[in-house]
Formats: C-alpha cells, structure tokens, sequence
C-alpha cells in the first residue's frame, strides 16, 4: 500500500470523478434494485453507504465493481464507461472487499498466498511467478494490517477480524485507484469492529489513499476521516454529499423508517430509536 502514511488528501475539485452514475437503474424481473440513481465520487473523498437491508447498497456497489451493468443509465468508472471497456481489464485497478469474495477463498490456503495473489486477480496461488517487489508489498500491507504473524497459516484457522482485515490487505495489493468495502464490519465482535474502524480511519487520512466506499447498516461504524455519505431505501437515493450534511437524525429516520436519535462524540456516530 503506497498510502502508507504522510498528510491527509487536499480537494481536487477539477478531477474527474473516479465513480459517476446518471439516471441508473438496474431491473430484475419487476423488481427495481436500483432506481434514477445519480452518485459521483472523487479521488479524495471517502464515502460510506447506509440504508437498510434490501436498499440497493450491493447493487450499487456491483455497478461500481464491474460486476454488474445498469439496465438502464450511464456508469463510468474511473474514466471508462460501462459497456465500453473490457471489465477484466477495468477491475484489477479496482479494489474489493465482499462477502461473495471470502467464500470464494479455500480455507486451505496459506494466508500469505491469499494477499499476494491479488497481484494477478486470482485466488489463490497456482503456477504464477511473484518478484520480490509483490513479496515485499504483500508482507508490508499485511504488517500495516495486523495479520504478518499469520503468512503461513491456513486462512480457515483465522479469526472473523482477522479474515476481514487479509482481505483489505489483498485488496490493496494492486494498488488499486478505488477501493470498496462491502459491509467489513458484519460479523465482528467489538474488539474486532474497533481495531477495523480504527485502521479505516489512518487508511482514510492517507495522502496516497485511493477513494473509498464503505457500505454498513451502522453508523457506529463509520470511520473517523470519512467525508461523505449516501443514504438508500429501497432503490432510491435519500440524500447524498458530505457527511456532516447527509448523516443526521432526520435524514436516518427516513432512510430507515423509524425515529432514531443521533449522537456524535470524538468524530465516532451512535443511533438510537427516540
């Protein structure tokens, strides 16, 4: 991870987004996953995405992906628009974290293999020849991540937080310009949420950082450095833009259909039903 410290990101207001979506829908059946979506995100901005089971959130971050295409509207992604570009050539500058994507990890394999496998967009390590610059980036990013003493292990023998953090290490193997976490936090005990969202915050303030979207049901997990939000129910956008702004009590009430409370202490958010 090149984004291994130094000043936190300026504005870059003249950069073409790294993610822009006009008008998307995404049809299955008679159902709307999505619907008349529009959402840009910066080199520089760090978002999370909120709203409640069902809302759209995987969807949209599938369209942000290449994993899925809009059926109707237009994504662009980092410069390339959806339809137009060889995704297999699109999604290796893209880093991804997923629930779909851990259970594609063997419980076998070497903890180690898992992150620098990255390198060549497969799970995994089979016939592939790795430089000592892969080795090299592969242990500093799982040192950065608090899972080096764990190289040799079979990944199966891993605690959740420690699964969820090898992931993020091999996200950030290829040095991705974007990255998407797709709900890191499910599953983990408090100690582990907290270790999480403390490292996504020193990640959030790195200069060299790429974007990020994070996608939660909790704003406790929201991670100090994050500067933007997108709230979703049931396909639709409820409010979306800077963090301060979008992430109220008001705007939570709707976006979940019950009156909660809004706190906020030390840049760290609590919800409530009022």
């Amino acid at each position: 991870m090149s984004s291994s410290g130094g000043p936190s990101a300026a504005p870059s207001e003249a950069a073409e987004p790294v993610v822009e979506l006009r008008g998307v829908d995404v049809v299955r059946g008679e159902t709307h996953l999505l619907r008349g979506v529009d959402w840009s995100v910066r080199a520089d901005e760090r978002w999370v995405l909120l709203g409640p089971n069902g809302a759209g959130k995987t969807t949209l971050l599938q369209l942000a992906s290449a994993h899925m295409h809009p059926t109707r509207g237009e994504v662009r992604l980092l410069g390339e628009t959806l339809g137009a570009v060889d995704v297999f050539e699109l999604r290796p500058r893209i880093g991804l974290t997923s629930a779909a994507l851990a259970q594609r990890i063997g419980p076998g394999e070497r903890t180690g293999d898992v992150v620098v496998s990255a390198g060549y967009a497969v799970v995994g390590r089979w016939r592939e020849r790795y430089d000592i610059g892969d080795l090299t980036r592969a242990a500093m990013l799982m040192r950065q991540w608090g899972v080096e003493g764990f190289a040799n292990r079979p990944f199966g023998t891993l605690s959740e937080g420690e699964r969820k953090r090898v992931q993020i290490a091999r996200a950030l193997m290829p040095d991705p310009e974007l990255l998407l976490l797709d709900e890191p936090g499910a599953g983990l005990d408090l100690t582990g949420r907290e270790d999480l969202v403390a490292r996504l915050s020193d990640l959030a303030g790195y200069l060299y950082a790429p974007a990020q979207v994070l996608v939660t049901h909790h704003v406790e997990e929201i991670p100090p450095g994050y500067t933007h939000a997108l709230l979703l129910r049931g396909g639709e956008v409820v409010a979306a833009g800077p963090l301060e702004e979008v992430v109220t009590a008001d705007g939570l009430s709707a976006t979940f259909g019950l009156p909660l409370q809004l706190d906020r202490a030390d840049g760290r958010f609590t919800a409530r039903r009022r």
